[in-house]
Parts: C-alpha cells; sequence; structure tokens
C-alpha cells in the first residue's frame, strides 16, 4: 500500500526480492553520457538540440535495506563531479533501519552538498494517481534538472514497469534518482541503488509519476 509523502520509506525485504535478491555489499560502476570524463555540465549538453541529455553517473549501489535515500542522494550528487559518503548523508537525513522520512529530509542535504541554498526544491504528488498536470510538470521539471547538470531524486512506491517490460516492486517505497531523458522528457533515464543487476534503466514519465504519487521528489 502506498502512503503518504511524510512516511518513513525503507527498502523492504519483498522489495529486494522483486530487484534480485538482498546486496550483499556497495558495487561501483559507470554509466551514461558517452564522454564520462568531462565535467557533468560539460557532458550533458553534447545532445542538447536533440531532446535527449543523460547525465555522467558514479553510480554505487547502496551497502544495506534501509540506505536507498542516503544512495539515491549520493549517486545523484556524483552527477556534479562530488563523491560523499552515503554514511554522512544518512546521519544528516536522519536515516534509520526504518527508512528516510520523506524527500524533505533529503532535499536540504542536496542544497548543502550543491553549495546553494536553492538548487533543490521538493514537489509533492499526493493523489493515488499522477494527473495530467502532475505528469506534464514532472517532465519540464526532469528536463530543467538535467539541463541544470543535475539529477533528480524521487521517493516512489509501488511497481512500475521499464521501456524494456522489466519490472521494478518496492511496495514498502523506495528512492531513485533521475539522471536523464529523451524524447524531450517523455522517457527518463533511472539510476537505482537496490541491486547493481538493475543499476540503469528507463520508463516513461507516466509511469514515474504514478511511481511517484502519493510521495514526492527532489527538483530544481
Amino acid at each position: 500500500m502506498r502512503t503518504d509523502l511524510i512516511r518513513k520509506t525503507a527498502l523492504t525485504a519483498a522489495g529486494l526480492a522483486f530487484t534480485g535478491g538482498a546486496i550483499a555489499g556497495p558495487v561501483t560502476t559507470a554509466f551514461a553520457a558517452p564522454n564520462t570524463s568531462k565535467p557533468a555540465s560539460q557532458a550533458q549538453t553534447d545532445r542538447k538540440d536533440h531532446g535527449e541529455r543523460q547525465l555522467g553517473v558514479r553510480y554505487e549501489a547502496q551497502p544495506n535495506f534501509y540506505y536507498c535515500g542516503p544512495a539515491a542522494a549520493r549517486n545523484a550528487l556524483s552527477v556534479q563531479g562530488k563523491d560523499i559518503s552515503v554514511d554522512a548523508m544518512a546521519k544528516e537525513m536522519g536515516t534509520t533501519e526504518a527508512g528516510t522520512n520523506s524527500i524533505n529530509d533529503i532535499t536540504p542535504v542536496l542544497n548543502k552538498e550543491t553549495g546553494k541554498a536553492d538548487a533543490y526544491h521538493s514537489v509533492e504528488i499526493s493523489s493515488p494517481n499522477a494527473d495530467g498536470t502532475q505528469t506534464d510538470k514532472l517532465r519540464a521539471d526532469v528536463v530543467k534538472t538535467v539541463d541544470d547538470g543535475r539529477a533528480v531524486v524521487a521517493n516512489i512506491a509501488g511497481t512500475t514497469t521499464d521501456t524494456d517490460g522489466g519490472i521494478h516492486s518496492f511496495e514498502g517505497g523506495h528512492y531513485i534518482s533521475v539522471v536523464g531523458y529523451r524524447d524531450g522528457g517523455n522517457v527518463v533515464k533511472i539510476a537505482d541503488s537496490a541491486d547493481p543487476n538493475t543499476a540503469s534503466y528507463e520508463v516513461t514519465v507516466e509511469h514515474l509519476a504514478d511511481w511517484i504519487a502519493t510521495r514526492g521528489y527532489a527538483t530544481s
């Protein structure tokens, strides 16, 4: 069952089962823009005129079942060239074995580490399903944030299907990073810390909006 924006969010055992099992420890790899040696702000401009951008991510899997919030924030900040300990961020977010309370606990940390008090703000989708206006806003927010060289962090719950038909289920709630888009923002790229075997996948923005519904996301 989905819960509201302020409910605690942790990656449940059931969610892990759907994504391939428990995580033994952190795994680091890289995926994203072809020119990952460039600074994120430069690499993300490569396909500006084609309705498509993808940020360079230094991906790291979460080290335990309840660190999805800190891990999503860490992966999001990596596109800005930052390498921050998930333990340090977990402490700032108040993360416990019950998870991270809400996106409102993550947004201030993103601002602090980005170095701008207004780099991010929280947006809530309070309804059980996203409507057209909420979906359009999410699309515009993803495009703007990625165009600014930053990643969106989203608090999601429930089950969705990616563009390749893969199932991603987090009935107890989860946090992910949105690190790119194509087709003018109609399809978005996800960095998911839950399982390095499914570290990166794409979903339609409509599916993402419904996944976020009853919760929220941090965006520029």
